[in-house]
C-alpha cells in the first residue's frame, strides 16, 4: 500500500506524470488523494506561486515529473527555455516541498545526464567524468542540477528534518500521453507519426533522420511509472545501502539497446506501412550509443514488463485515439 495520505505529483497530465497517477490508483490510491495541477492552474517557474500551492496542499510525497522536453531539434532551438525553465520548475518545487514539511520527494531525470561517450552500460558514477552531448547540454545540466538539489538538501537537512529526496534516471521513454509533435518530439512518437502519415497518404518512402546506426535503449511509460513508485517507497535502508550522500541517483531502464534503423522498421511494422524506409544522414544522429546500467534497480527488486512490440502497438494506439489533438 501506498504510505502517504496526499501525493503531489508534478506534471501528472504528462506522459509519465499521468503514468505515475495510472500505476498510483492500481495500487490502491485513493483518487482524492492524488493532488495535479495543470500548467494554466500552476505555474511551476513561479516561486510565490509554488509556495503558496504547497502551503494551502501540504503534501506528503512529490513525485516531480513536471519538465520542458522534446527531442535533438527542439533542444537546438530553444537551448534557453530548456534550461532556465527546468531549472526553476526544479528549485521551486524542491525548496517549496522542503519549505512546506515534505519528506519524501522522487525527482525524475534523464539518461541525457552522462557524458556522451560514456563507457557502454552507463553506470550511475559516471556523471560529470566527461563532457555531455552538445544538441542537449542546457537539458541535461538542468537535469543534474536536480539530482544536485535533491542531494544538498539531503544532506543539508535530512537529519534535523527527515528529508529523503530521491532521484531515479530514465532511459528514452514512450507510450501514452506522448508528444507527437513533426519536429519537437522523441524518436519513437515522431516516427508513429511519420509512418502513419506514409500510410495515409500512400508514400513511396519514409526518411529518417541519421544514419541509423546509433543505438537506443526505451522503456514503455508504464514500466517508468512502476519503478517510480517502487524507488519511491522503498525503505530507507535498502536505498541507502546502494547509493552514496552525492552519488544517490538510480537508473531505469530496458537493459537493452537497439538500432533507430531496426526501430524504424518495427515501427513502420506496428503501423502497416509497406513502402521504403530511406536514412537523411544530412541529420545529426546524436550520441552514438545509449545503454543504462540499471542493475542497481534490479537489485532493488525491479524489472520492466512490458516488451517492445507490444509497447510500440499501445503507443500506436495512443495517437490513433489522440492525432486531431497533436498538431
Amino acid at each position: 500500500m501506498i504510505e502517504a495520505a496526499k501525493i503531489y505529483v508534478a506534471g501528472h497530465r504528462g506522459m509519465v506524470g499521468s503514468a505515475i497517477v495510472r500505476r498510483l490508483l492500481a495500487q490502491g490510491h485513493p483518487a482524492q488523494g492524488i493532488v495535479g495541477r495543470t500548467r494554466a492552474e500552476l505555474d511551476l517557474t513561479d516561486q510565490a506561486a509554488v509556495r503558496a500551492f504547497f502551503a494551502q496542499e501540504k503534501p506528503d510525497q512529490v513525485y516531480l515529473a513536471a519538465a520542458k522536453v522534446g527531442g535533438i531539434h527542439a533542444n537546438n532551438t530553444y537551448p534557453a527555455e530548456f534550461i532556465f525553465d527546468n531549472m526553476m520548475v526544479q528549485a521551486n518545487v524542491i525548496d517549496a516541498a522542503f519549505r512546506h514539511g515534505v519528506r519524501k520527494l522522487l525527482f525524475l531525470g534523464s539518461s541525457c545526464i552522462y557524458p556522451k561517450l560514456a563507457a557502454q552500460p552507463m553506470r550511475e558514477d559516471t556523471l560529470l567524468t566527461g563532457t555531455l552531448e552538445p544538441t542537449n547540454e542546457p537539458y541535461a545540466v538542468a537535469k543534474i542540477a536536480g539530482i544536485k538539489l535533491c542531494e544538498s538538501y539531503n544532506r543539508q537537512y535530512g537529519t534535523s528534518h527527515g528529508l529523503d529526496f530521491r532521484s531515479v534516471m530514465p532511459t528514452n521513454l514512450y507510450g501514452p500521453g506522448d508528444n507527437y509533435h513533426p519536429e519537437n518530439s522523441h524518436v519513437i512518437p515522431a516516427l508513429i507519426r511519420r509512418f502513419h502519415e506514409a500510410k495515409i497518404n500512400n508514400a513511396p518512402s519514409v526518411a529518417i533522420w541519421g544514419t541509423g546506426r546509433p543505438k537506443r535503449e526505451f522503456l514503455h511509460v508504464d514500466d517508468m511509472a512502476a519503478a517510480c513508485v517502487h524507488v519511491m517507497n522503498l525503505d530507507k535502508a535498502s536505498y541507502e545501502q546502494r547509493t552514496q550522500p552525492m552519488l544517490s541517483h538510480i537508473n531505469v531502464g530496458s537493459g537493452e539497446d537497439i538500432a533507430i534503423a531496426q526501430v524504424a522498421q518495427a515501427i513502420g511494422k506496428t503501423v502497416g506501412y509497406q513502402g521504403e524506409i530511406t536514412f537523411d544522414t544530412s541529420k545529426p544522429d546524436g550520441t552514438p550509443r545509449k545503454l543504462m546500467d540499471s542493475s542497481r534497480l534490479n537489485e532493488l527488486g525491479w524489472r520492466p514488463q512490458v516488451g517492445l512490440e507490444a509497447g510500440l502497438e499501445s503507443a500506436y494506439q495512443d495517437y490513433l485515439k489522440n492525432q486531431s489533438t497533436q498538431i
